[in-house]
């Protein structure tokens, strides 16, 4: 299956469906081919709202909760953003359509050379990919216009929080690896921090320490 024009309305018509209605964040998604990140018996699947599995035991999360994310991180064109999670590589390369500069962590070296194989085909030349324990983000970089994380964490972690400007944004997953979570949207203030919760979720857990591949 290829992302042809028959197959982008049909995606772009579900994500609409979905709430995703910011136009940037469509067109971002419109640009960047899903298919180009899954590899296997999963392919014909690709343009599909559904998570799909990837190698190291993660997901490629739906396109929908992709938008919904991204839209709620309200990306300008002079951000500088952080992702925790780069698995497939999917959400970076739609946030390097938004964004000035995307660093991405992951503590899979094997997701993170692979996605960077990826990013080099599409001549996604502003993301910077790293193997690393996303958990602290990455301090030489700080601070982050925007950050966004594609794992759940019991609570915001918080050398991220600490890591993210003021007037920024971050968008994560809360909750129990074993229960239902919900997507934070996260903006600090001069005074702190406002919480914002907007949906249920189902992330893998976000877990210290590099993987083993």
């Amino acid at each position: 299956m290829s992302f042809d024009a028959e197959a982008k309305m049909q995606f772009l018509f579900a994500l609409r469906s979905k709430g995703v209605t910011d136009k940037a964040v469509l067109n971002a998604m419109e640009r960047v081919d899903r298919g180009r990140f899954i590899q296997g018996y999963f392919t014909d699947r690709a343009y599909d709202d559904m998570p799909l599995p990837i190698a190291c035991g993660q997901t490629i999360s739906q396109p929908s909760v992709v938008g919904l994310m991204t839209q709620a991180l309200k990306i300008g064109p002079r951000d500088k953003v952080l992702e925790v999670g780069t698995g497939s590589g999917y959400q970076a390369a739609i946030l390097s359509q938004l964004a000035r500069r995307v660093y991405t962590v992951d503590r899979h070296r094997r997701l993170v050379h692979a996605a960077r194989a990826v990013f080099d085909a599409l001549e996604l030349s502003n993301i910077t990919a790293f193997t690393a324990d996303g958990s602290f983000g990455l301090p030489d970089q700080a601070p982050f216009d925007r950050i966004i994380v594609t794992a759940a964490a019991e609570d915001p972690p918080g050398p991220l929080l600490a890591q993210l400007k003021i007037g920024g944004i971050m968008v994560v997953p809360v909750g129990q690896s074993d229960a239902v979570q919900s997507l934070i949207r996260v903006t600090r203030t001069d005074s702190g921090y406002e919480y914002h919760e907007m949906r249920p979720v189902r992330f893998v857990p976000l877990v210290e320490g590099l993987g083993k591949d």
